[in-house]
């Protein structure tokens, strides 16, 4: 019975290069995927505008999931949330965000009230609680993706909290309320409430488009791997030949 010859350490690398390149390109076309299918799902709701109840934010069932919601409740006074890092028309800002308790049953949830610009100085805005008793509406949404980034909330000069990642949990306790509702609501843009707003689901990051032009790429490098192999492999033999 013959012996199988080992792998030449040259192909060993090869193979273990293409099969790290291959599978970063299969992880980039499947975020692909993922965000297409999410924005597919959310420009279907947002078409229907089929109204549910608020207290469905707090259905970890639907936790990331999107929903189109209306109702009745009123802005507590705990302190605004900042998020930190968000940019529009090309602008440093921070998205912000009030608590809101719906006059049904259900855990409070945050409410985006739109995007503020952030100044040079890295003085935060001011983000006053809406009055009163009133009715809102707009897209449940999973809280933006938090990244590989973490750190505490930094409370600023007015009280209000400075954060990098939206975690429910843990701004809960930082405002002493029990619970958070698992989604936030992106405050329909025609209301006459808030900031500059919009619906949009992938703030901050990237589009599909661009997970498909990284996953050509890696993909591409895998197969320069295994061309590179072959013509190396292929030489060698060549000189291999002509020596004898």
């Amino acid at each position: 019975m013959s012996r199988r010859m080992p792998l030449p350490v040259g192909w060993t690398l090869a193979v273990l290069a293409m099969s790290l390149f291959g599978s970063l390109g299969a992880w980039q076309w499947g975020r692909a995927e993922q965000k297409q299918a999410m924005l597919a799902d959310t420009a279907r709701i947002l078409a229907e505008r089929r109204a549910q109840p608020l207290a469905l934010a707090a259905d970890p069932a639907r936790a990331q999931a999107y929903d189109w919601v209306e109702g009745d409740g009123e802005f507590l006074p705990a302190p605004a949330i900042l998020l930190d890092n968000q940019t529009r028309d090309r602008r440093a800002g921070v998205r912000a965000y009030r608590v809101f308790q719906p006059a049904s049953a259900g855990a409070p949830l945050l409410v985006e009230l739109g995007w503020l610009p952030v100044p040079g100085d890295r003085a935060m805005p001011a983000v006053a609680a809406p009055p009163g008793q009133r009715r809102i509406a707009g897209l449940l949404v999973p809280p933006p993706s938090e990244g590989i980034a973490h750190a505490p909330p930094s409370t600023q000069p007015d009280g209000s909290l400075l954060v990098i990642a939206l975690q429910p949990p843990a701004l809960a306790q930082a405002l002493g309320l029990s619970s958070l509702a698992p989604r936030v609501l992106k405050l329909d843009p025609d209301l006459p409430l808030g900031h500059a707003r919009d619906l949009e689901i992938l703030p901050n990051t990237l589009p599909p488009e661009r997970h498909i032009g990284y996953a050509v790429q890696w993909f591409g490098l895998a197969g320069a791997v295994l061309v590179t192999a072959l013509l190396l492999t292929w030489r060698s033999r060549r000189v291999a030949l002509q020596g004898h």
